[in-house]
This record gives structure tokens, C-alpha cells and sequence, in this order.
């Protein structure tokens, strides 16, 4: 299958409802992730990155996502007290065709989801997705000082392929050296299982918003 830009996502799971980010939606992400503990790990280059306000954080967010040459994502519950809530974003971009290649990155999650089956579904649609669609590699990758989230990478069943020093200036002007992981189409399978029994686990129950 030759590989080709993935169709605009529309994806729905068990927990959550994948759909392009738009710039309406940009208030309510900033509701869900404008928190300083978003942007401790890594997002938005680190903690320097965080906006006060919603006004400045749509116009940070008109260049910091790449609305044009990736699709930007809006993640939102599905069912429960809280369905169609947006709790955060991720991205599949940096596309390479002729190589099969993507990166699905720039995501952030309302803290109220961490450890809820909403990242692992989100992986689940999107990596099925891009392989869908004759994409044979997919990267992820994360600040390597960013523990947290470079567990949660281990967890999706990834595979660590080293880490780029200097990679990147962050916010504050230090440089971040990138923790590098993949998912190929030869993982698929097992990495699929995975996470399918990891969201077995939640048993369908919708995700709830414990109150900040």
C-alpha cells in the first residue's frame, strides 16, 4: 500500500471522539490544559511556555501548531456527565511519505484525564489510523527530562530509540535534549492488543471529571 495523508480524523472509541482541532475550540482547550502542570513536562517548551490567558494562548497557538501541514486534533469524552467535553489535543504531522513515515506529538491532556483510558484509546485511533493509511513508522517523542510522559510512551508498547542532545530551545532559552520512540507496522499487532487490554480494564465506564 503506498502511503498517503491520512483523511481529516473522525475517530470514535469506547472513551473518546477524535475530530480536527479548530480555532473555536481553542478557549476550551485552553480551559482544559492552560495549567501549569501541563507545561512542567515539556508542552509548549516547559513551564516558560504557559499562557495566562485565553487570548494569549490563541495567539500562541496560531504558530505553535502547524494547522496546515499536520492534523491538529481535539480529543473529547464520549458519554457520561461529561460527554463531548474537550480534555485535550494531540497531533499527527511531520508526515514523509515516500518513507512512510509520521509523528504523532504536541499532545497535552486536561490532568483530570491522566491515568484515564483517554490516552491510551487516543493512541489506539490515531496509530490505526496512520497505518490505515500505508504509514509504516510512526514516531513519538518527548523532553528526556520528562519522565512522566516518557513512561506513559513506554506503556503504549513503543520501542526507545535513543536520545538527540540539543535537540530543540525551550521556552525559557535552555536547550532540551529528545527522548526518540517509535511504533512500526510490524509492532502493530502486539502494540494494538495492548492497548485494547488496557482500555478493557475501564470496563466502558465514561470518564469522569473529578472537580479541581
Amino acid at each position: 500500500m503506498t502511503a498517503q495523508r491520512p483523511a481529516p480524523a473522525q475517530l470514535e472509541g469506547r472513551y473518546i471522539r477524535i475530530s480536527p482541532l479548530t480555532r473555536d475550540d481553542l478557549p476550551a482547550l485552553f480551559e482544559a490544559i492552560g495549567r501549569p502542570e501541563v507545561f512542567a513536562g515539556g508542552y509548549g517548551g516547559g513551564p516558560a511556555g504557559l499562557r495566562a490567558t485565553a487570548e494569549e494562548f490563541a495567539a500562541w497557538a496560531e504558530t505553535a501548531y502547524m494547522w496546515n501541514t499536520s492534523d491538529v486534533l481535539a480529543v473529547r469524552l464520549k458519554g457520561g456527565e461529561h460527554d463531548g467535553r474537550l480534555v485535550g489535543t494531540s497531533t499527527l504531522g511531520e508526515y514523509d511519505l515516500p518513507n512512510e513515515a509520521a509523528h504523532i506529538g504536541w499532545t497535552a491532556w486536561d490532568p483530570r484525564v491522566w491515568g484515564t483510558a483517554v490516552n491510551p484509546e487516543a493512541k489506539l485511533l490515531m496509530l490505526g489510523h496512520a497505518f490505515d493509511s500505508g504509514i509504516g513508522r510512526v514516531k513519538i517523542q518527548a523532553d528526556a527530562r520528562n519522565e512522566r510522559s516518557r513512561k506513559a510512551i513506554l506503556r503504549l508498547g513503543a520501542t526507545f530509540e535513543g536520545t538527540l542532545r540539543r535537540d530543540r530551545p525551550r521556552a525559557d532559552g535552555s536547550w532540551r535534549d529528545t527522548a526518540v520512540y517509535s511504533v512500526i507496522i510490524d509492532d502493530w499487532p502486539e502494540v494494538k492488543a495492548g492497548l485494547e487490554a488496557r482500555l478493557d480494564v475501564f470496563a466502558g465506564a465514561p470518564v469522569a471529571l473529578a472537580s479541581r
